[in-house]
């Protein structure tokens, strides 16, 4: 097998039969609908029975109930995916949920633990379910979503921002065990998105909104020569320790502190 540093990390769309829990809504959707738009088979996966009935009957999606919180509904979905879908090469693990926290008080204990759970254990739980199978295919990607506030974050969501800086380092050192197979191991960063995520967040005008978003990380993944999928508006959030300007860049993010 080719080695990490080798790899062409480029994802023919058209070609690959691709699992997207936790699409659907927001950008998990959004890029079930491109990449299916592009040739690929999509399948998509979440908690809501009947937004998945409404997703298959609107897109003609394939779907699986699936609650990355629950450790057996992982592997339930798991093998109903792969009996109906053998050929799946392509794990997107989209598990996120972001609140916001007041860490003067011991109250918020209750919302870091949920955000583990969701934005930490589901994704290990998911790759964990798929690797040995995706190790089997010839061509496969494990591809997970992290955040610009991985790198600066925001006082509001200190949980969200550790959950997603650990999906950082957790992405580059799977990607390291992982260079004697057939896996590629990319990573969406994504900056502000104007989605559901939070309250208000799909009306905030600084964020970058959804379709431009898809479409550039749409166009990253066709054609990327790196690990990470990096959109433009990311950049100054995802290089400001390196670049020198992170007291600036956590000042911006932060107007008032």
């Amino acid at each position: 097998m080719a080695q990490a540093n080798e790899r062409n990390h480029s994802v023919d769309i058209s070609t690959h039969t691709i699992f997207i829990p936790g699409a659907t809504s927001g950008i998990g959707l959004a890029l079930a609908l491109r990449l299916k738009a592009a040739g690929s088979t999509v399948i998509i996966g979440g908690r809501r029975t009947a937004l998945l009935e409404q997703l298959a009957k609107e897109h003609d999606f394939s779907t699986v109930r699936i609650d990355t919180a629950d450790p057996a509904s992982v592997l339930t979905a798991r093998d109903e995916v792969l009996a109906q879908y053998p050929n799946v090469d392509t794990l997107i693990a989209m598990a996120g949920i972001m609140a916001a926290e007041d860490v003067h008080s011991a109250d918020f204990l209750v919302t870091a633990e949920s955000t583990v759970v969701t934005n930490v254990l589901g994704p290990i739980r998911l790759i964990a379910a798929f690797v040995e199978h995706l190790q089997a295919q010839a061509d496969a990607a494990i591809i997970t979503v992290s955040s610009g506030l991985a790198h600066t974050p925001v006082a509001a969501f200190p949980t969200y921002n550790g959950s997603k800086a650990f999906i950082h380092r957790f992405t580059d050192t799977l990607r390291l065990q992982l260079a004697d197979t057939s896996i590629q191991v990319l990573e969406i960063v994504p900056p502000g998105v104007r989605t559901d995520l939070t309250p208000g967040q799909a009306e905030f005008e600084h964020f970058l909104p959804l379709d431009a978003f898809v479409d550039e990380v749409v166009t990253l993944l066709q054609a990327q020569d790196g690990s990470e999928i990096l959109v433009e508006a990311v950049k100054p959030m995802r290089f400001a320790e390196v670049n020198g300007a992170y007291d600036q860049m956590v000042a911006a993010i932060n107007p008032g502190l």
